[in-house]
């Protein structure tokens, strides 16, 4: 199996606070892999560091004069290390972040949000890709000229994730997709996301506070806490670690 996503010996600090703190885990492709942990632990600033968008936000503390943001270890990408690769070439290379709190454009309708989406992809990919997200989504084909900001939390994640897919990502990360949602329609983007690594290939990698509805679709998971890894395993031997499935899994 092909080790698409490398990540070792990752420090990220804000000024001297420590977010990210000595991390080291391995993504194989085609796999869904989650990560853990409980609010504060570390798993934004982990995705921040994976897609780059890290360095933006350190270059814009720079320029304000704000927090000193400084970052070290290895993330390689197909075996190349893209530490210091901005997002947008990291974007082109595949690598392709939903964000947490899902950041859609409120005034523009679905369908331009998606087309938003879909800047990297040319005509025929851009076709596809938004049938596809269509069927994984019917629920956003009569919505698709509503204004995002109108649309319920479950729909906006539904559009987040399509317009992430628009983007023809082949390292998708999900920065807690299933915050604030309700149960229901927390099992539906679940089972969403695993349709989506079975139907097109996609790697993901999950980020979740509240891992039970996630459990069962990862392949592979690592829990964070205090922006250290304290435990990895399949889902099944997690949920084996009396310690972690009380503290991490609400079980």
């Amino acid at each position: 199996m092909n080790v698409i996503l490398e990540v070792k010996d990752l420090m990220l600090f804000y000024e001297n606070a420590l977010a990210v703190n000595n991390v080291s885990l391995t993504v194989n492709e085609g796999l869904i892999v989650g990560v853990f942990g409980s609010n504060s632990a570390g798993k934004s600033s982990l995705m921040l560091c994976i897609s780059g968008i890290i360095l933006d936000v350190k270059k814009k503390e720079e320029m304000k004069g704000g927090e000193r943001i400084t970052l070290t270890g290895e993330i390689k990408y197909r075996g190349e290390d893209i530490l210091t690769i901005e997002p947008s070439k990291r974007a082109k290379k595949g690598i392709i972040l939903c964000p947490e709190r899902r950041l859609i454009f409120p005034e523009s309708s679905a369908i331009e949000n998606l087309r938003m989406g879909g800047y990297l992809a040319t005509k025929t990919q851009a076709k596809k890709t938004l049938e596809y997200v269509f069927n994984l989504f019917p629920e956003l084909v009569k919505l698709k000229r509503r204004a995002g900001g109108f649309l319920s939390g479950g729909e906006q994640q539904m559009l987040a994730i399509g317009r992430a897919l628009m983007a023809q990502p082949k390292l998708l990360l999900l920065d807690e997709p299933l915050l604030g949602l309700a149960p229901a329609i927390e099992v539906r983007l679940a089972k969403a996301v695993k349709s989506i690594k079975e139907e097109t290939g996609i790697t993901v990698v999950v980020s979740e506070q509240y891992a039970r509805p996630v459990l069962p679709i990862v392949d592979y998971a690592y829990v964070l806490e205090n922006g250290g890894l304290v435990a990895e395993g399949t889902g099944n031997e997690l949920l084996e670690n009396p310690d972690v499935k009380e503290a991490y899994f609400g079980l």
